[in-house]
């Protein structure tokens, strides 16, 4: 799904042109020609499709800082970049005291456009994620608060919002890292205990000796090494929701003992004398056929049906491609910041690659795919290289990374200027040993031996020059880490490939 951009200017010419510039950019557009006319926007039903505003500052009416004045009073609204042809300095300062993201002088160059958007979504992206940890934390998350864009999401948060509207018991299926765990806490934070405790409990990470001491607990003296009294999930989760997670891993044992807390809304914990009475909403969640589960003895099928009154399946990531661009673009944002780079996009066949590919790890998967490649990459956008495990898997990709030269010899440079882009790099001393074929002098021309330190400057910008400055690839030949590969063309007077 294209982001879209709306368009706020007085002039009908300066319109077109930004429509059509945004359109080559691979953005969808929406223009009005007043403050007014944006507000309306805003404020309707379409203020959902907005990703971004780009807004004339200087219009009749209510001018672009009267709307940035009314956005400012908004939650939810989308970053606003604004662009005037007066680039004063005032302007730009107030612009961005009013809560603009950005600063544009008239005309614009597609590429200023394009980085300043891209930068503001990025902006958006890391906001959205600061809300949503603290929302996480204070369990007060909502779907509103979900990165979805497909239908077949849409039914899942359907049904979510109206198990939310009551304390039944509801059991969430779908594969694993398909994000059951969102849903629940997405529950809990629509419904009447939003803000209370959200206990989750991993139910196949429990050794099976363990089981009902941790779910309800136990009392001091009651099994040796039990030297303290023990407070259970269930009683950690009373006046709020306990999510089970893999539920289907519980020992026949345990689901006894669940089904009475369900039944009765009490527990009884290891060497108690008398029940305890605890108040809980009760989410699951599995990976597993259940249905195949009972039949095969390992689950009580009572249980089941108590733990199946409202069945909430989510779908695999192959049959909701929709969300892919979505939450790649959200997962890229996170990680530049986290690991201090500077990408700010995909490039298109990056993109085409993620949505193609299959992901059988569904969105776990997409995101250490996506963390994998911030950390690999060494421009502003991230390419096919950056994923070169994902490209394997999918007819018509392939990662541009050169041939690796013959065993124990180095092979001419298939690029011959200098080692990297922007970098004041010596071309290696080398000398032909056969056909043509180059290795690294250790005897100077006078006869002395050359230092290693030499030896090893000549082959690490040989190794550039071979690769064409695939910084990945370099470290890999070598058989060094990326991080020693930086410092030592640092102290041989090397420069990393500019961003």
């Amino acid at each position: 799904m294209l982001k879209r951009v709306l368009v706020v200017d007085d002039d009908p010419a300066q319109r077109r042109i930004l429509e059509e510039v945004l359109k080559r950019l691979g953005y969808e557009t929406k223009s009005v020609a007043s403050g007014e006319q944006a507000l309306a926007v805003l404020d309707g039903p379409e203020a959902a499709s907005i990703a971004i505003v780009l807004l004339d500052l200087m219009m009749p009416g209510v001018n672009g800082m009267a709307v940035l004045t009314t956005l400012a009073e908004k939650t939810s609204m989308p970053p606003v970049i604004v662009q005037t042809a007066n680039g004063s300095i005032e302007a730009a300062i107030a612009a961005i005291r009013a809560g603009a993201v950005d600063f544009v002088v008239k005309p614009a160059s597609p590429e200023r456009l394009d980085i300043s958007i891209k930068s503001a979504l990025k902006i958006q992206a890391l906001s959205g994620e600061i809300t949503r940890i603290k929302k996480k934390v204070e369990g007060t998350l909502t779907f509103n608060d979900l990165i979805i864009r497909s239908e077949a999401m849409a039914r899942v948060i359907g049904l979510g919002r109206r198990a939310a509207a009551s304390n039944i018991p509801v059991l969430i299926e779908g594969e694993s890292g398909v994000g059951k765990e969102l849903i629940a806490r997405a529950i809990q934070g629509e419904s009447e205990r939003a803000g209370k405790p959200f206990i989750t409990v991993n139910c196949g990470a429990i050794p099976e000796n363990l089981v009902e001491s941790i779910l309800f607990g136990h009392e001091k003296g009651s099994f040796t090494g039990a030297t303290d009294r023990r407070i259970g999930k269930f009683q950690e989760a009373d006046g709020g929701t306990l999510f089970l997670d893999e539920v289907g891993e519980l020992p026949l044992d345990a689901q006894v003992k669940l089904l009475r807390a369900l039944q009765e809304g009490e527990i009884d914990p290891v060497g108690s004398k008398k029940p305890v009475k605890v108040n809980f909403r009760l989410i699951s969640a599995t990976n597993r056929d259940m249905i195949q589960q009972v039949k095969d003895g390992k689950f009580r099928e009572d249980l089941y049906y108590r733990l199946n009154v409202f069945p909430i399946n989510i779908p695999a990531v192959r049959n909701r491609f929709e969300d892919v661009p979505e939450l790649a673009r959200h997962f890229m944002a996170r990680f530049a910041a986290e690991e201090g780079k500077r990408v700010i996009g995909f490039s298109s066949d990056a993109m085409r690659l993620l949505t193609t590919y299959t992901w059988p790890g569904n969105v776990r998967q997409l995101e250490n795919a996506v963390f994998r490649a911030v950390v690999l990459a060494d421009g502003a956008e991230l390419t096919v290289d950056e994923f070169p495990q994902i490209a394997a898997h999918v007819v018509g990709f392939d990662t541009q990374v050169p041939a690796a030269p013959a065993p124990g010899l180095l092979q001419r440079p298939a690029y011959t200027g200098p080692a990297l882009l922007g970098a004041e790099a010596t071309i290696p001393q080398t000398v032909e040993v056969r056909d043509g074929i180059l290795g690294i002098p250790a005897v100077r021309q006078d006869g002395e031996m050359r230092t290693l330190e030499e030896m090893e400057a000549d082959m690490i910008r040989l190794a550039l020059g071979r690769y064409r400055g695939h910084m990945t690839e370099v470290a890999k030949r070598l058989k060094i880490g990326r991080s020693t590969l930086y410092r030592k063309m640092q102290d041989y007077g090397l420069e990393p490939r500019p961003n």
